[in-house]
């Protein structure tokens, strides 16, 4: 095989799978890593890939920077309507459930059926409005620095509270999701209020559509193995269905919105 044929063969091979590891691609392609590596080098330089620490990533699968609420609204608005509703199928008759800053999340909050004994602990500022708007359910708003951005409410106290909670189960939302990286966000604070919610719940539902599958954001929060379920839409590849199930992760297929 030719070096252009081998680095068409690994760029084809890295975007299919959301990323590739130096060792991994050498066996593949019976050559050194030293070659793998100079391989990647000039395919980073084409805009092609990016290299990461052991091996490569898509271009468009490392995010620094955040879109706002309003953006967020408007993108893939039918998936997250499918997700929330699937999503929905694990609230609790009773208990304490907690729900993440995010559009998806909001989306299982307008789900909230109001004849359950239901305490709501949130950082989202549109999803406690929406919540204390229905008046059987009980509602806690975490404090702490509100990022106009996200709108939701980050900072040390946010952090203090969580880790002095238990809840019966979190709707966790997020930015990217990878096998390497795990569950990831670009902003430090929004990773730390993040991680403290996956710690402090029995149970971690995971919204997310398809599109963040493979992604990676600067800020892991969480590893896979600290999840129970993702509930995602159908357009996630059956490579990625996979590799996440055999990382032990439930994932469930939301139906189409209709």
């Amino acid at each position: 095989m030719y070096p252009e044929e081998r680095q068409q063969a690994i760029a084809a091979r890295v975007m299919s799978q959301g990323s590739a590891s130096v060792a991994e691609l050498a066996q593949t392609y019976d050559v050194t890593t030293e070659t793998v590596r100079r391989d990647l080098a000039v395919l980073d330089r084409a805009g092609v890939l990016r290299r990461v620490h052991g091996g490569a990533v898509p271009v468009r699968a490392l995010h620094l920077v955040e879109p706002s609420v309003d953006e967020r609204e408007a993108t893939r608005a039918q998936h997250k309507r499918a997700i929330g509703r699937a999503a929905a199928e694990f609230l609790p008759r009773s208990g304490a459930i907690l729900l993440d800053a995010g559009t998806t999340t909001a989306r299982v909050a307008a789900l909230l059926p109001t004849d359950r004994d239901l305490l709501v602990v949130t950082n989202s500022v549109p999803v406690a409005a929406r919540v204390a708007a229905l008046g059987p359910l009980s509602l806690h708003l975490l404090g702490g620095r509100v990022r106009g951005l996200t709108q939701a409410a980050v900072g040390e106290q946010a952090v203090r509270t969580l880790e002095s909670l238990r809840v019966d189960i979190a709707f966790i939302g997020t930015n990217g999701i990878s096998l390497r990286h795990g569950l990831s966000t670009p902003d430090p604070e929004e990773a730390a209020v993040k991680r403290a919610m996956v710690s402090c719940a029995n149970f971690v539902v995971v919204v997310a559509d398809s599109s963040k599958i493979g992604h990676e954001d600067l800020v892991s929060f969480a590893p896979i193995d600290a999840v129970d379920v993702l509930v995602t839409d159908s357009e996630i590849s059956p490579a990625d269905q996979a590799g996440l199930a055999g990382h032990g992760l439930d994932v469930v297929i939301a139906g189409d919105d209709s």
